[in-house]
C-alpha cells in the first residue's frame, strides 16, 4: 500500500517483520564487525546466527551506524513510492550517531523529512514507530503521527537484565574498575533507558540470574500505570526459556493489550551481551 506519509526506521527498532509489512515501513540497516567481516543487520546476519556466533567464539564485534546514504536511498525509495512527506526514527542520540547521518540524509531528500530522535532502541523505538503507524492507518496526518510518538516515547519503560558486565566494558560503557568489581562479586546488573534523554542508568542488580529477571519484573512494572491497557515486549539475546517463563508471568499477572518476544538487534547485543533480557513498554495514557 502507497501512503503519503512514508516510515523509515533504523534496523534496532527490532519491530516484528509482519508488522513491518503490514505497515509499509522501510528499515535502514545499521553494520556489525566481526574483525574484518562486515555484516549489514538483518540482511547478512540475523540475530540467532550473531548471538550464536557470540556464545561460541567470544568474540567481540564492534557496530557502525548507517552513512548519510543509506538513509538518502530509503527516502528516494519511499518519494518513488508516492510518499509526499517522510517520518524517520532512529535509535538515541546518546547511543549511536544514527541521527546525524539521518539529519545529514534529509538535507539531500526529494520530499520533507521529520527525523525523530527516539531516545531510546528496540522496542523503545518499535512502539512509538507502531503509533504513529496506527494513527495513520486512521487516517492522521504528519502532526498527529508525531504527538502519538512522542507520547509513547515519553511514557515508554525499558528495563534491561545483563547475565555479564563484560560488553558493557568492552564497548566502552563501563571503566574496567567497575567491571573487576563487578566479577569479584558476581553481580548480575540491571540498568534501563531514560526516555527523557535515551540515556542509560543503572538500577537494581542482583546477586544471581533468578534475582535479577526478579528485580527486573519487579522495578519495570513499578514504573506503569497497569490500570491502563499495556503494550509490552519481552526481549532476549537468544534465553528463549526464560524469555517464554517471563511473558507467562506477565500475561498472568497484567493481562497486556499487546504482548510480544522479540531477539533484539545484534547492534544491541554487542553492547549487552548473550542472555540479557528486558522488558520494554508503556501504559496508554488515560
Amino acid at each position: 500500500m502507497t501512503y503519503p506519509v512514508a516510515l523509515i526506521a533504523d534496523s534496532t527498532c527490532d519491530l516484528p517483520p509482519e508488522w513491518v509489512e503490514r505497515y509499509g515501513i522501510l528499515i535502514v540497516p545499521q553494520t556489525i564487525i566481526f574483525g574484518r567481516e562486515v555484516f549489514l543487520d538483518g540482511i547478512d546476519m540475523t540475530p540467532e546466527a550473531f548471538y550464536e556466533r557470540l556464545e561460541r567464539t567470544g568474540e567481540h564485534p564492534t557496530t557502525s551506524q548507517p552513512p548519510p546514504e543509506a538513509f538518502v536511498r530509503a527516502f528516494h525509495r519511499a518519494a518513488e513510492q508516492g510518499a509526499r512527506e517522510i517520518i524517520t526514527f532512529v535509535v538515541s542520540s546518546h547511543m549511536s550517531g544514527t541521527y546525524r547521518s539521518a539529519l545529514q540524509a534529509a538535507a539531500e531528500s526529494p520530499v520533507p523529512v521529520h527525523v525523530v530522535d527516539s531516545c531510546n532502541n528496540s522496542m523503545g523505538m518499535g512502539w512509538q514507530i507502531m503509533a504513529a503507524a496506527r494513527v495513520r492507518e486512521q487516517g492522521g496526518d504528519v502532526a498527529e503521527m508525531l504527538r502519538a510518538a512522542q507520547k509513547v516515547r515519553e511514557a515508554m519503560v525499558y528495563f534491561v537484565a545483563l547475565d555479564t558486565l563484560d560488553f558493557l566494558q568492552k564497548g566502552g560503557r563501563i571503566g574496567a574498575a567497575a567491571r573487576l568489581l563487578g566479577s569479584l562479586i558476581q553481580i548480575k546488573p540491571l540498568v534501563y533507558v531514560k526516555p527523557s534523554d535515551g540515556t542509560v542508568a543503572p538500577s537494581m542488580p542482583a546477586r544471581s540470574r533468578t534475582g535479577v529477571i526478579e528485580n527486573l519484573f519487579r522495578e519495570f512494572f513499578k514504573r506503569l500505570d497497569t490500570s491502563r491497557p499495556l503494550h509490552i515486549a519481552v526481549l532476549h539475546n537468544l534465553c528463549p526459556a526464560d524469555a517464554e517463563a517471563l511473558a507467562r508471568r506477565v500475561e498472568a499477572t497484567y493481562h497486556p493489550a499487546e504482548l510480544i518476544i522479540r531477539v533484539p538487534s545484534p547492534v544491541l547485543g554487542a553492547h549487552t551481551g548473550p542472555r540479557a533480557i528486558a522488558l520494554c513498554g508503556y501504559a496508554e495514557p488515560a
